[in-house]
């Protein structure tokens, strides 16, 4: 941007084109083998005091996790806090980073020469960015309606969202390769069964789907693009008909009978979809430029020198 034209950046607008597909996609899970589920206790449950999780004689306190929750996006913390997996690998590699430095630190590492230059750098680099984001407060009310619109017009192009589907499936396990031709034939019967009455699809994945997470909601993987699909799958669901049922398809976990329940082409997203992430990234942009404003403003309050021959000899040594 520049004065007053207020759009978007080439990278504002790239950073949000990636992201429209993710963020307008109303459904989450694919077309795959059935996984067990976890569920996590509330974080919110531990103690404040005390070790969360300890490795002999290193630990990870409650506050430590909060910390990173805390910077995290809202969407990414509450992703982590739903995925016990995640949060306990997270532990798990805190507390082996501990171990690690502990060692370090009992062979004097700290106090190597090229690892005190390299702290005093990242601390320098720390203080900058942390006193130029303190120097280079956005306005409360920046972006206002017309600047965002004017941003959301100039990017356009680029808000499209892909098409949606939503599919439903019949999944039959294969456990070894023993079980491989008895399945594949049970798939094709309830693949005729089904092609013969699509309106009972739900009802035969009730009944025979081993996946239950698919069976709990008839069937229904809710909307979502090609790409997060089995790739065994996608080219099936591309050429299938709304309301119709394809042939067995198998994949390295097993055999999916699958019905297209409904079909959405590509559009462009409204602004009202992108005005929080639209919003931030303009934010952002404007913050970088009052930065590097203030930075080149400190060039002007003295006279700046540069000795041309020590430049010179200092290249040379570098060769």
């Amino acid at each position: 941007m520049k004065k007053r034209t207020l759009v978007a950046s080439a990278g504002a607008v790239l950073l949000l084109a990636g992201a429209v597909s993710l963020a307008l996609r109303p459904g989450s899970d694919p077309v795959a083998a059935p996984h067990a589920a976890t569920s996590a206790a509330p974080l919110d449950s531990t103690a404040s005091s005390g070790a969360l999780a300890r490795l002999g004689t290193q630990s990870v306190t409650p506050e430590e996790l909060k910390a990173l929750l805390a910077t995290l996006p809202d969407e990414s913390r509450e992703q982590l806090r739903g995925n016990r997996a995640a949060l306990e690998n997270w532990l798990r590699a805190r507390l082996a980073e501990k171990a690690v430095l502990q060692q370090a630190d009992n062979q004097g590492w700290r106090q190597r020469p090229e690892i005190e230059r390299q702290t005093r750098a990242a601390t320098e680099q720390i203080v900058l960015r942390d006193y130029l984001r303190s120097v280079s407060q956005v306005p409360a009310g920046y972006p206002s309606d017309a600047e965002l619109q004017q941003a959301y017009d100039a990017g356009k192009s680029n808000w499209m969202t892909p098409p949606l589907f939503r599919v439903s499936q019949v999944f039959l396990a294969v456990s070894g390769a023993q079980e491989l031709d008895s399945v594949r034939k049970r798939a094709a019967e309830l693949s005729k069964k089904a092609q013969a009455a699509p309106a009972d699809f739900a009802t035969l994945a009730t009944q025979y789907s081993a996946d239950p997470e698919s069976a709990r909601r008839n069937a229904d993987s809710g909307l979502q693009p090609l790409q997060q699909l089995l790739p065994e799958v996608r080219g099936v669901v591309s050429r299938l008909k709304v309301g119709t049922v394809s042939e067995p398809v198998q994949s390295a976990s097993g055999f999916h009978v699958i019905k297209l329940v409904e079909q959405r082409p590509a559009r462009v997203a409204t602004l009202e979809e992108l005005r929080d992430q639209l919003t931030q990234a303009l934010r952002t942009q404007r913050q970088e430029q009052i930065a590097k404003a203030y930075l080149e403003g400190m060039l002007n309050t003295a006279t700046l020198t540069i000795d041309g021959p020590m430049l010179n000899r200092l290249l040379e040594e570098k060769r």
